[in-house]
């Protein structure tokens, strides 16, 4: 069976000293090191949030989020703990303006390259738990993929207390392992 390893999100704007700092954010990078070096996935892609200047999320265009990951700008790039020798495909999301981008599968071809590597199981990793993470995840298993989120390799936004836990509990409620 195939197997992928999707490190979502992992960008400067989410850790620490970041636009839209994930608590803690940067603490899952060995983690992730660990998954990516470890030799178990036959394909290890990393989305990235690369937002036009203009994404209807920011609070400017009336979404609830500050702007982040504008393209081209640092805190849009992969977070420097991240080895890029180890990843083997960049997927750009929420480049549309209207499109909020939180799963890595919307308007992207994420999807269609999995399928053209005969990807059965994906184990998630990344940030937020509680969006990016959740949705990518969700996403996963509504095309029928089997999906793992490692809880060592995730931390939330936790906009509100207890998201972060929620959202594995609704990964796991919708067949998802969590671990």
């Amino acid at each position: 069976m195939a197997r992928a390893l999707i490190i979502v999100d992992f960008q400067n704007d989410f850790t620490p000293g970041g636009a839209l700092a994930v608590r803690d954010g940067d603490a899952i990078a060995g983690r992730i090191d660990e998954l990516a070096r470890s030799g178990g996935f036959d394909l290890v892609v990393a989305t990235r949030d690369w937002h036009p200047p203009d994404h209807g999320s920011f609070a400017a265009a009336g979404g609830p989020w500050p702007p982040h990951c504008v393209q081209g700008t640092p805190g849009a790039e992969l977070h420097p703990a991240l080895d890029r020798a180890l990843v083997d495909v960049v997927v750009d999301t929420g480049q549309e303006p209207d499109l909020e981008g939180y799963s890595g599968f919307e308007g992207t071809r994420l999807g269609e390259l999995l399928r053209e590597r005969a990807i059965e199981d994906v184990t998630v990793v990344g940030l937020a738990t509680d969006y990016c993470v959740k949705h990518t995840a969700l996403d996963a298993l509504r095309l029928g993929l089997g999906v793992t989120v490692d809880a060592a390799a995730v931390r939330a936004v936790e906009v509100a207390p207890g998201d972060g836990e929620r959202a594995l509990a609704e990964i796991r409620g919708a067949g998802g392992t969590v671990t």
